[in-house]
C-alpha cells in the first residue's frame, strides 16, 4: 500500500470514536501503538487502548499516525493538526476569491 498525503478535507471531520495507529511520537512506547481517539486538545490526541480503562496522551509535536475514517486509512501529520479541534476547519477550509462590491 502506498503511503499518500491526507487531503485538507479529511482532516476537517471529527476524530473522537474513531480508531488510530501511531506509528512514531514522542515519549510513546512501543509503537506502532493502537487506540480508539476519546478526546483532543491542540496538543494531544487521548487514545484508550483496547482492555485498558485509562486513556493515554500522546503529543501531537512529531506524531506520525494513521487514523480510520469509515473504510479509509488516513496518514496523519501531528503538525498539521496542532490546532483547537473547533478552529480546525476555519484554518483548513479552502480560500478563495470572495466578491467584492
Amino acid at each position: 500500500m502506498t503511503r499518500r498525503e491526507a487531503r485538507p478535507s479529511e482532516l476537517m471531520g471529527e476524530f473522537i470514536g474513531e480508531p488510530m495507529t501511531v506509528l512514531s511520537a514522542p515519549g510513546v512506547q512501543p509503537l506502532p501503538f493502537r487506540g480508539r481517539v476519546v478526546d483532543e486538545s491542540k496538543e494531544m490526541f487521548y487514545l484508550l487502548p483496547e482492555r485498558a480503562s485509562r486513556a493515554r496522551a500522546v503529543p501531537k509535536r512529531g506524531l506520525r499516525a494513521e487514523v480510520m475514517l469509515g473504510t479509509d486509512e488516513i496518514p496523519l501529520s501531528g503538525e498539521a493538526l496542532r490546532v483547537r479541534p473547533e478552529d480546525r476547519v476555519k484554518r483548513l477550509a479552502p480560500r478563495g476569491r470572495g466578491r467584492r462590491p
